[in-house]
């Protein structure tokens, strides 16, 4: 039976709620804050009924956000309505901004009980529709892509279902090797070009002499060697995606020509005098610090706010270690559609050994080892032999923690201590990326204590940040 929370101390209003709401719900009532948290912490209920003047905090600044967290912070699900005079209808209106889901006035009228919670029972039907219909959003070849269990990945991919409909430009940044280029065909493969071209263009590979001529194509004897017209990537993906990575190395002329077809729409070919008109979304890459690439004269600075509309920024493999087994299975999969072996998995060791390896070549680097690893793989189990040895040879911290030492117990309890706690800061910084007030409130501490931690355990924050 639903449970509903009445935390007030007018004895109307609690007798108004309870004849509305029994038998179909179990009500309990108390009329004082400390005593509703106590019910809230033991009954999680679905619904608290509270009084605006419980909520304030007696001898501090009025703060209805944090009054309100430390709520939900032992019961995430309660929803929360605000009882109030009418004369402090300002005050609900805060607490309603501050997250609370309605307010009532006083006198509490029995069909206005029922009205807020048939309303916010109806509202959150309609968002549990639209998390389907999120979910029904991602095509079914990328769902195995877009798994994860670090935050920020999460809303990486949340803001590519947001953009992939659009025609706004995309900047990825980030590490080489983290997957960026898979990130682009995801955009266009959820987007409405997604029945024409996708064209890649590696800019860095390119000879500077050569890629404008790659880019917009040329005419004949536009230059030695030009013996043909040739079209263009822009021409050739006309009305899809063109994907430039590695845009950071374009040569100044390639920027200027970029920067045209990005204002306008329009381009000439080397040599040419004709107009070319196209319609290309255009996603790019880089692992280069742009603005500082601006700043030295290197780039364009009005070309990056073109290509900066709507920026990504992916993390590197070291940042998101949670997420490696489920590459592993992803990669493992890959490789036994080959049919060539009977390999289905990896020993746990091997997967904790990677799980402190640092990972310089990303996701690439972690994929290109599980295919030398399946060559050379003779079990059905992929083992610490058929790795490089400094990928697999990374091992945890050396506890000493035998019961022949010559330590006390209470020595090695807190050796013991000292190393879990040291792995698991890390891997909390490393999960948020550095931000120590995120990674303290996941932990349930405060930021003055995290920072106490990682002083102790010789932590720098500047190792857990993007790049």
């Amino acid at each position: 039976m639903p449970i509903v929370l009445v935390a007030s101390e007018t004895k109307e209003a609690i007798h108004s709620i309870e004849s509305t709401l029994q038998p179909e719900y179990t009500v309990e009532t108390v009329s004082h804050r400390q005593a509703a948290m106590k019910v809230v912490a033991k009954r999680h209920p679905e619904f608290i009924f509270i009084d605006i003047g419980l909520l304030r905090e007696e001898g501090a600044a009025l703060n209805y956000k944090e009054v309100l967290q430390n709520i939900w912070a032992i019961s995430p699900n309660s929803e929360v309505i605000i009882m109030s005079p009418k004369e402090m209808i300002r005050d609900a209106v805060k607490a309603l901004r501050a997250g609370a889901s309605e307010y009532i006035t006083y006198p509490i009228i029995n069909e206005e009980v029922m009205h807020v919670i048939d309303s916010i029972r109806e509202y959150a039907s309609m968002q549990t529709e639209l998390d389907y219909l999120r979910d029904k959003f991602w095509a079914s070849d990328s769902l195995e892509i877009i798994q994860t269990e670090h935050s920020s990945m999460k809303e990486i991919f949340e803001k590519i279902r947001l953009v992939a409909p659009t025609r706004t430009t995309v900047l990825i940044t980030g590490e080489t090797g983290t997957g960026k280029g898979i990130l682009a065909k995801l955009i266009h493969h959820h987007s409405n070009r997604k029945n024409d071209q996708f064209i890649q263009v590696h800019c860095g590979s390119i000879p500077d002499t050569l890629l404008e001529s790659e880019l917009f194509g040329h005419e004949k004897g536009a230059f030695t060697g030009a013996i043909n017209r040739k079209l263009g990537k822009f021409e050739i993906a006309n009305g899809g995606t063109i994907f430039l990575d590695e845009v950071g190395t374009l040569t100044p002329s390639a920027q200027i020509k970029l920067l045209q077809v990005l204002q306008e729409g329009i381009f000439q070919r080397v040599g040419g005098e004709e107009t070319i008109e196209v319609d290309v979304r255009v996603i790019s890459a880089t692992n280069l610090e742009m603005k500082e690439a601006c700043e030295n004269g290197k780039f364009r600075k009005d070309l990056f706010y073109r290509l900066n509309v709507f920026s990504i920024e992916v993390p590197p493999l070291r940042a998101r270690v949670n997420d490696i087994p489920h590459f592993i299975d992803l990669f493992l999969k890959k490789l036994e559609r080959t049919g060539q072996k009977n390999i289905h998995g990896m020993h746990p060791d091997v997967v904790k050994s990677f799980k402190r390896y640092p990972w310089p070549g990303n996701i690439r680097e972690l994929e290109n080892i599980m295919e030398r690893a399946y060559i050379l793989g003779s079990a059905p189990m992929l083992e610490k032999k058929d790795f490089p040895e400094e990928v697999v040879m990374s091992e945890p911290p050396e506890t000493s923690l035998t019961a022949g030492s010559s330590l006390t117990l209470a020595e090695v309890r807190r050796k013991a201590v000292d190393v879990a706690e040291n792995q698991y800061i890390r891997e909390l910084l490393a999960s948020y990326n550095g931000k120590i007030q995120e990674s303290a409130g996941a932990a349930g501490i405060t930021t003055r204590q995290l920072n106490k931690l990682m002083i102790k355990h010789n932590i720098n924050k500047k190792d857990f940040k993007l790049k």
